[in-house]
């Protein structure tokens, strides 16, 4: 069993781009052990994106907890407000953006566990 709150992570993963990517639980024994799934509790900055990549293995769910994305995934182009979920499988291209004044925050859940290996940037 593991218990975490975002608040735990005192050092989200930061893309330099806007993005920080807390990730809760995952693949690491120092984060749960997870093998089936991880998940992560992303924020976007105004006015940044998170890089255009692909997942040769996993699929990946986005739910949208707060703030409106503008999703693009293999050049269809969608909005994403709070309550939405959307399935990205692989290996379809995907990139959020956040063209709004305000965060928007977001869960990501990779199945299986989210891998540095597991993600193609394509910028």
């Amino acid at each position: 069993m593991r218990l975490v709150r975002k608040e735990d992570i005192t050092q989200p993963f930061d893309s330099g781009r806007g993005e920080k990517v807390y990730e809760m639980l995952g693949a690491p024994e120092a984060i749960g052990g997870a093998v089936h799934h991880s998940f992560s509790h992303v924020v976007i900055a105004p006015g940044c994106a998170s890089r255009p990549h692909y997942h040769p293995v996993a699929e990946e769910t986005y739910y949208m907890l707060r703030g409106e994305g503008r999703m693009l995934v293999d050049g269809k182009e969608i909005r994403l407000v709070p309550g939405d979920a959307l399935l990205i499988l692989p290996p379809e291209v995907h990139q959020i953006f956040n063209d709004t004044d305000a965060d928007i925050e977001f869960i990501a859940v990779c199945a299986p566990a989210w891998e540095p290996t597991n993600s193609v940037y394509l910028d």
